[in-house]
């Protein structure tokens, strides 16, 4: 596993919000986030924008969830945000995550995704014991991590993260 180095400078990763269990017949992909989901999406991304959180590119997975809450994402984030859907985040290994960050160019990169990935990325970034303290029950849903590059330590260090 290779952990990326800048750029870009800053990463975003964000957990989908919370999605609707699959209706009989229903795959798994084409879950659609539940009403809490829609309203933590909103507010998450609210909260994001608020801050002054802005990616320079939003990469999210196909999956229907991610969608519904990266178009959260961008109605609070304003039109001109960058958004690539890319297939391979979905049911995705940590290093398909990892490098996807790495080829990009841009100064602030978010990626939408899934867990148990996304918390494998954010552990990778940061280490086990950061993740640890930093995040004792897990990755939740709807949760976003603020990673920086610190270059005179050159690692990657968790600078926020926010909750709904």
């Amino acid at each position: 596993m290779t952990v990326p180095l800048p750029p870009p400078n800053r990463i975003y990763l964000l957990r989908h919000a919370e999605a609707a269990w699959a209706e009989p017949g229903q795959r798994d992909f084409d879950r659609p986030l539940n009403e809490k989901g829609f309203g933590d999406a909103e507010i998450i991304a609210d909260k994001a924008a608020d801050k002054g959180y802005r990616p320079d590119l939003l990469i999210s997975s196909t999956a229907l969830r991610c969608r519904d809450t990266s178009g959260a994402v961008h109605r609070a984030m304003g039109v001109t945000l960058d958004v690539r859907y890319v297939d391979a985040l979905y049911n995705a290994t940590v290093d398909t995550y990892l490098d996807i960050v790495d080829a990009q160019d841009e100064a602030a990169v978010m990626l939408v995704g899934h867990n148990p990935t996304m918390e494998q990325a954010l552990e990778a970034l940061i280490g086990h014991e950061a993740m640890v303290s930093a995040l004792p029950g897990g990755f939740p849903t709807a949760g976003l991590a603020v990673v920086d590059y610190d270059a005179p330590a050159a690692v990657w260090r968790l600078s926020d993260f926010v909750v709904v």
